[in-house]
């Protein structure tokens, strides 16, 4: 019954997420259209990198990491009142340590500016990144907010909330940023303001929710509280630990800027991608299993973590096996049906399309962290995703060195993305191996034929995804039709055949993830009958 609330859970969040992927997928495409792979994309993405980053570090990753684990266990043992207490230590020390990040960063960033020798890409990205980094403060505040809802188990609204940057995006894109300039340079002033304004929105809509459950919005700072303490000496370690991806991911941007002026544009285009059925469903799950983790871990029972973990693994390869497989088989059409408009024209596609070859396999080793970095963080153990973090890190930077400096010019973004899937790779591995001697088996010959399971149903998928858009493509060009529609159609029902036919092969294989995740809703409706009994560490 447990494994079906976290299905059921994280199917909420993924359909929330779903929704707010598809706006993120339209601002990606209207960003495409009016900026393509420009010197304006490029330096705001390399801008927009660094608040992102300290929001993965110390919002949705270390701090929420570190806070979650401990606000659950003071509600269990202190009660209701001492729980928010807490939170609003946590929401004051917060706010005051990013304020004073923010403006130092903002005073390095306007010395920097007085440099005379600053290139054109260079002085537009730092002038940027002035704007952006306020952005850092209410993006973490809001991850705090949906660490203390998630706690309580109330996943909807901060699930929502990233809806609102992604609306404010697209407007700002449509209506404000061609009333900017004539140039991309000026326009994207725009997409920058309009982000600043998102973020306090998403922190501001979580409020009511918060307050609603007993929540205080006034400051509260006491000294030599042990709770804080405890928190800041779990969030030290665990902010490399729990967004080593979205490290690496920033690292690529960083290296990819000194490529030409093309590469970042092309990686973050590429990426987008990637993170659409990561989102849904591998970050979805992940905002699950922490409290669900953190619960087990507070009772001593190590038996529940290891079938937890057994069910997460199984369920997040059944889903992102086919889609890594099926984003390689499809990378060119998709990007072009995608983003080629305007401003982005195929020489964009191509180098999009080339990272994202190398970026699909990631799919499968980005989510692995999903599932294993909650299970250390929720036994209070930040240490060691932080160590293997570290090397990970050094690793990427190690090989997109050497990729960018021996693969041709116009491939060498795609080495700094295979690099980052490598390494990641590493770090998968390591942790699995480290949670196994932490915990014991959680169950990994089920794990392994549920791999070979949907192994055999991707690769089916792929190849009739392939030969059937091919195959659209070229009978609906000879029958006159249009190329972009013929390209779009092509592409939408080969990826809903491809969807068919990984159902039914599923379905032929006996794969328990499908009855699992079929059962979990039906039991919402209350049709079902108790899920299948080989949930977890039972089926191994």
């Amino acid at each position: 019954m447990e494994n079906a609330r976290v299905i059921r859970s994280a199917g909420m969040v993924g359909g929330l997420t779903l929704i707010s992927r598809g706006l993120g997928f339209i601002r990606d495409v209207l960003l495409a259209g009016f900026f393509g792979t420009s010197m304006a994309m490029s330096a705001f993405v390399v801008a927009f990198r660094i608040p992102n980053l300290f929001r993965a570090l110390f919002g949705e990753g270390a701090l929420s990491a570190a806070f979650i684990p401990v606000f659950v266990e003071t509600r269990h043992r202190e009660g209701e009142e001492s729980a928010w207490r807490l939170a609003r230590q946590v929401f004051t020390v917060t706010a005051l340590a990013l304020a004073a990040i923010v403006a130092a960063g903002i005073g390095g960033a306007s010395l920097a500016l007085l440099r005379p020798n600053l290139t054109e890409s260079a002085r537009l990205t730092l002038s940027l990144l002035r704007i952006l980094l306020p952005y850092m403060i209410f993006i973490c505040l809001a991850a705090v907010a949906m660490g203390a809802l998630n706690s309580i188990g109330h996943f909807a609204v901060p699930a929502a909330a990233p809806w609102i940057l992604n609306l404010v995006e697209i407007a700002a894109i449509v209506w404000v940023c061609p009333r900017l300039g004539d140039t991309p340079e000026e326009r994207i002033y725009g997409v920058v303001w309009a982000i600043l304004l998102a973020g306090l929105l998403q922190w501001a809509v979580q409020l009511p929710a918060l307050i609603r459950r007993g929540f205080r919005p006034r400051p509260l700072l006491r000294r030599g509280d042990a709770r804080i303490l405890r928190i800041l000496a779990l969030m030290g370690p665990v902010a490399l630990g729990r967004a080593v991806t979205q490290v690496n991911v920033a690292i690529d941007t960083l290296l990819a800027a000194g490529v030409g002026k093309w590469a970042a544009s092309a990686l973050y285009f590429s990426e987008r991608l990637i993170y659409l059925p990561l989102g849904i469903f591998a970050t979805a799950l992940s905002t699950v299993l922490l409290p669900l983790f953190s619960g087990h871990a507070a009772r001593g029972d190590r038996d529940a973590v290891r079938d937890a973990v057994n069910h997460a693994l199984r369920l997040l390869l059944f889903v992102m096996l086919p889609a890594a497989v099926g984003l390689w088989a499809l990378s060119a059409p998709i990007v072009r049906m995608c983003f080629e408009w305007r401003e982005f024209d195929a020489r964009s596609t191509l180098l999009t399309a080339r990272a994202l070859r190398l970026y699909a396999p990631g799919l499968i080793v980005f989510s692995l962290g999903k599932v294993f970095v909650p299970a250390f963080y929720a036994m209070q153990d930040t240490r060691t995703p932080v160590r293997i973090g570290i090397r990970t890190v050094l690793l990427n930077i190690a090989l997109s060195v050497l990729f960018m400096l021996t693969w041709p010019l116009e491939y060498k973004h795609a080495g700094i993305a295979f690099a980052t899937v490598v390494s990641e790779t590493v770090n998968g591995v390591w942790m699995a191996a480290l949670l196994h001697r932490r915990l014991g088996s959680p169950g990994w010959l089920s794990i392994a034929r549920s791999v070979g399971r949907s192994s055999v149903c991707a690769a089916t998928m792929a190849a009739i995804a392939f030969l059937a858009q091919r195959g659209a493509a070229a009978g609906l060009l000879a029958a006159g039709w249009a190329e972009k529609r013929a390209l779009t159609v092509s592409v939408v029902g080969a990826i809903a055949l491809a969807a068919v036919a990984h159902l039914a092969a599923a379905r032929l294989l006996r794969s328990p993830e499908l009855r699992e995740i079929a059962a979990a809703f039906r039991q919402r409706a209350g049709t079902a009958r108790p899920a299948h009994r080989g949930f977890g560490v039972a089926s191994k």
